[in-house]
């Protein structure tokens, strides 16, 4: 037996020296060569299976469009290369078995498993939008996979073997109880506390007879002389307060000067002096900064017009907008880190005192207000900042990796790791998006291991299945 093979081995070396020399004489390509020196060393090597596992099918060895599910040949005499379960990249193997006669025509294993139970319809073993109501092959020979009745209701749930599983890098992650946090970056514009904005007028026609030198931009204190006035009502209601005092309606008539908006100072030296002065000094309400200056000497005042506008400076408030989608992450009470852009970068700290009840249609953000204290006075209204407010949750919640969603905009789904290869899509509800992990109200439960990387390949394989099971169910209807 030796001595035939190597007299083989002999002659076809000769051969192929002699085909060489006629090659090469006849203008024959080295790739016609190869071919031929292939189409021999295929008789004498058996091909080397293609990955590890049971053998699914045999493929061409040139990468050709041509499987099988036996051992075969090409027509030049080279070997189908065999392909083992976990170098299968398009179809699961479990769901074929080998026919006991050892035939081309495999028998589909879920066939023998499921018994008598009814067979609702054959799908592509390739995974393509192709159903028939009765068995038959594909354009490779292959047998379409039976679908049995109630395997429709977990039609979008995904099964994928081992080795698609590590080419296509799925990894997963457990849901836990963690604490979420996230930094919200929005621009800001500070502006006056209005609870510390005054807004001085007079309550009866006066005549301003002189208006002190305070002008718009002055610091001015508390009880400092704004300009001095004369009204002839007031002028009236003092004198009716200086005639009855001792009397019982004396109460009524200080009380009818307080309401004309007659400092209570004024009122004490009416009542000592025994006489109304004709012309009275009014004071500042409080200690701050002239915002405007309206008063003219000369001039006369209507009641509610507007003569003074004082602004406290010790608080400002910086006003945020923040986006529609960021407002579940903010609430009441939050840090937040402030940075004014014209004060080369210099950061305060405050937090978040209100939430603005509307919506901006136009550029669908919200309010948000901050207070800052303004101890050394270099805020000022206006100015532009940049803020950072720390979102997120202080107590432990339920929550995934961010990536673990996938958000389509209409809903919410994660995939969970059911074992053995198998992936089924959740819808969910979700709640503070952080930036690393995103909370999630309902769906899932803690301790399911979730799918973190490459979900939207399972998400679109989960999509086709149920789109198959849609056709089938279309098809079935008489």
């Amino acid at each position: 037996m030796k001595a035939i093979t190597s007299l083989v081995a002999v002659t076809s070396l000769a051969v192929f020296g002699g085909g060489a020399y006629l090659a090469g004489a006849n203008g024959v390509g080295q790739q016609h060569f190869e071919y031929l020196l292939g189409m021999t060393l295929a008789e004498a090597e058996p091909a080397m299976p293609f990955g590890t596992g049971e053998i699914i099918y045999y493929r061409h060895p040139d990468g050709l469009p041509e499987y099988s599910r036996q051992a075969r040949k090409t027509p030049d005499g080279r070997q189908f290369v065999a392909v083992r379960q976990s170098a299968d990249i398009s179809f699961d193997a479990s769901g074929l078995v080998a026919a006991k006669d050892g035939s081309d025509a495999p028998k589909p294993a879920t066939e023998q498993a499921q018994g008598q139970r009814k067979v609702l319809y054959y799908r592509n073993p390739m995974g393509l939008p192709d159903t028939s109501k009765v068995p038959k092959k594909d354009s490779m020979g292959m047998d379409y996979i039976p679908v049995y009745q109630g395997e429709q209701a977990g039609a979008s749930t995904v099964k994928v073997s081992l080795g698609k599983l590590q080419r296509t890098g799925v990894k997963t992650a457990v849901a836990d109880m963690q604490a979420i946090s996230r930094r919200v970056r929005v621009p800001g514009t500070l502006a006056w506390d209005e609870r510390l904005v005054s807004i001085v007028s007079m309550r009866t026609d006066t005549f301003i007879d002189a208006v002190a030198a305070v002008t718009t931009g002055d610091n001015i204190a508390k009880g400092q002389k704004l300009f001095s006035f004369y009204s002839q009502e007031i002028a009236t209601a003092g004198a009716e307060y200086v005639a009855g005092r001792g009397r019982p309606n004396d109460a009524g008539s200080a009380l009818r000067l307080k309401n004309l908006g007659v400092p209570q100072e004024v009122i004490e030296k009416i009542a000592a002096k025994g006489q109304v002065p004709t012309s009275i000094d009014y004071v500042s309400p409080r200690g701050g900064i002239v915002l405007e200056r309206m008063a003219t000497t000369g001039m006369m005042a209507k009641p509610g017009d507007p003569l003074f506008r004082i602004a406290d400076p010790a608080t400002l408030w910086v006003v945020a907008e923040v986006p529609e989608y960021d407002l579940a992450s903010v609430k009441v009470g939050s840090p937040a880190i402030v940075t004014i852009r014209s004060q080369s970068g210099q950061r305060f700290s405050g937090t978040v005192d209100l939430i603005y009840p509307e919506i901006e249609q136009q550029t669908r953000t919200t309010k948000v207000r901050i207070e800052l204290p303004n101890h050394n006075g270099v805020l000022r209204a206006y100015m532009y900042a940049d803020v950072e407010i720390e979102a997120g949750t202080s107590q432990p919640v339920l929550g995934v990796p961010t990536s673990a969603v996938i958000d389509t905009g209409e809903r919410q789904v994660i995939f969970v790791d059911k074992g053995d290869g198998s992936f089924e899509p959740r819808d969910v509800s979700i709640g503070v998006r952080g930036d690393e992990r995103t909370e999630i109200v309902k769906g899932i439960a803690a301790g399911d291991r979730v799918v973190v990387a490459a979900n939207f390949l399972l998400d679109a394989e989960s999509n086709l299945n149920s789109a198959l099971s849609s056709m089938s169910t279309e098809e079935a209807k008489p």
